[in-house]
């Protein structure tokens, strides 16, 4: 499905999955106010300077939050992914399992600790660290 705004993202989940969006979307927002943010493959994500840097995602029975490079952060809540790329992520089947204070810390890990997805597909799948 196809989603023209954050808001009809959030909108189209179950009521419980709503308010893990909503508390994750104000989150970022506070805690990166400089990023933009869109639809991008079809869930919520955040950039920083044109790279990929944290969204949410709707899975079966959970919303994930997921940081790009985020297996760097060396937060033991935040699962790495395949080991292809250097994300991580946590599920959420509760808006009342999402810690703020941790939220906000990884938040400003993401804006620390980035690697280069932006240009991943000209470097032929090599990431390099930006910071």
């Amino acid at each position: 499905m196809k989603y023209e705004s954050l808001e009809a993202f959030n909108a189209a989940q179950s009521e419980s999955e709503q308010l893990i969006c909503e508390r994750l979307m104000e989150a970022i927002n506070r805690g990166l106010p400089e990023a933009d943010c869109k639809i991008w493959h079809g869930h919520p994500v955040w950039f920083l300077d044109g790279n990929p840097t944290v969204g949410y995602r709707k899975l079966k029975g959970c919303i994930r939050l997921m940081f790009w490079s985020g297996a760097d952060f060396a937060e033991e809540k935040l699962r790495p992914g395949t080991g292809k790329f250097k994300d991580a992520s946590i599920r959420y089947t509760d808006s009342a399992q999402i810690d703020d204070r941790d939220l906000q810390r990884w938040l400003g890990k993401s804006r620390e600790i980035q690697w280069g997805y932006k240009n991943v597909s000209a470097r032929k799948g090599r990431l390099e660290r930006l910071v």
